[in-house]
This record gives C-alpha cells, sequence and structure tokens, in this order.
C-alpha cells in the first residue's frame, strides 16, 4: 500500500531525510518525453530553475541522474541512469547546452516528489539485472533490415559504431519505433529478447513501407507520358 504524505508536513520531511541518508539507490530526475538507451549520447538545452539546480549539483558533486520516459503524461516505472560527459556552454540566463551518456537501466520503487531544499524531484530505484549478450547473427540481420527501411524512405543515418560493436541499444532509435515501443524494448532486460523484438518490428514495417513507396512511384506516373509497349495478343 503506498501513503500518500503532504509535502507541507513535518513528518514526511523526517521520512524523506531519512531515506536520503539510508537508501543509496536515491537519484535526481529528469523526466522527459523520450526514451533513453545505456550507450546512448544525448545532447540536452538546460532552461527549468529546477533543472538548472540539477545539473549544477551533478557536476559538483559528480553523481548520475536518471531520465525515466513520460508516457502518456506520466512518469513511468523504468528510465536510464546517465552521465554528465560535459557542459559545453553557458548562458547569462543560466541556461546550458549539456553533452550526457546512459550508463544503465533503473527502476522506480518511489518517487521523492519534494526533495528538502530541492527544486527537482527525485527517486528510489534499484538497478535490475541485464544480459547483454546476444545472438551475433540475429543482431546482423536486423542491422541489415534496418539499412534496408532507411534506403527505401532515402534517410541517410549511419550507426555510430562498427557493426561488430553494436547492439539492440545503438540502433533501437533507428527502427522508427514509436515511443511506446521504445519503452517496451527499455524494459526487456535480455540482449535476446530485445534483439527479437526488433526484428518483429522490422518485418512488420518493411512490407508497409515498400507498398507505400511503390504507391508514391504509381502516383508520380499519373498525368506523364507513359513510354510502355503493347502487349501482344
Amino acid at each position: 500500500m503506498t501513503i500518500h504524505y503532504s509535502p507541507l508536513t513535518f513528518p514526511y520531511y523526517l521520512r524523506i531525510n531519512y531515506l536520503l541518508q539510508s537508501m543509496t539507490n536515491f537519484i535526481p530526475i529528469f523526466p522527459l518525453g523520450i526514451v533513453v538507451y545505456p550507450g546512448e549520447e544525448l545532447n540536452l538545452h538546460i532552461f527549468e530553475p529546477r533543472y538548472k539546480e540539477l545539473i549544477n549539483d551533478c557536476k559538483t558533486s559528480k553523481k548520475m541522474f536518471g531520465i525515466p520516459a513520460v508516457i502518456n503524461d506520466k512518469v513511468a516505472e523504468m528510465g536510464t541512469l546517465v552521465q554528465l560527459t560535459e557542459i559545453t556552454k553557458v548562458y547569462d540566463s543560466g541556461e546550458m547546452d549539456i553533452k550526457t551518456k546512459g550508463v544503465k537501466v533503473f527502476r522506480i520503487l518511489e518517487v521523492i516528489k519534494a526533495v528538502p531544499d530541492k527544486l527537482y524531484s527525485g527517486a528510489i530505484v534499484n538497478y535490475p539485472d541485464n544480459e547483454e549478450k546476444g545472438n551475433r547473427i540475429l543482431l546482423q540481420t536486423v542491422i541489415k533490415a534496418i539499412r534496408k527501411l532507411h534506403s527505401i524512405l532515402k534517410v541517410n543515418k549511419e550507426f555510430k559504431k562498427a557493426d561488430e560493436e553494436l547492439c539492440s541499444y545503438d540502433i533501437a532509435h533507428h527502427a522508427g519505433m514509436s515511443i511506446d515501443e521504445e519503452y517496451e524494448l527499455l524494459q526487456l532486460l535480455h540482449e535476446v529478447q530485445r534483439v527479437e523484438y526488433l526484428k518483429q518490428h522490422v518485418l512488420k514495417v518493411l512490407p508497409v513501407v515498400t507498398e507505400m513507396e511503390a504507391l508514391k512511384d504509381k502516383i508520380k506516373l499519373n498525368g506523364h507520358f507513359k513510354n510502355l509497349s503493347g502487349f501482344d495478343i
């Protein structure tokens, strides 16, 4: 049973202070309407006061923060812990351009909406075991299919690693999934499952995209002189 505490009550602050001191798995959180994967390099522009404070605190303490996905206007249970790798620019207003890198997947056990003396929120989390070994042959098949998808759509988007170094997280954003599908993949904690999920997605999408491109070509022909051979009866 979840007990809801008012941020204005003294016992609430006693409890939160106890949690912050006793739970090593407390992290500040920056909920975003995207899914971030381990190993992903993400650039962000920070402009809200609470997140400017969060980034400054992480820079000072050299600690990481979490980016849980926001799905259907709700903070999802799972997200990715990220490392602040660089503050590339600080504006006169205090706004910042930063670089981050995903580290590992976390699961939220409890959201701490009001962290004492802080503008931002936090969460008590755990880090589920995440199996990273998968089927390399199947992965290569999926990579080839994604490149075919890009070719049909005339999209020029290269992977940032050599093929033999890629994993499911590296190619997930290249597969044209919705945010709900990307989050479903984040919830899969075995590489074999993630690659199979990507395979099923691409197999579903490729025929549809191929048909759409063929339809576009047919539409382009309408209204133009056609150089066609007659059929011999």
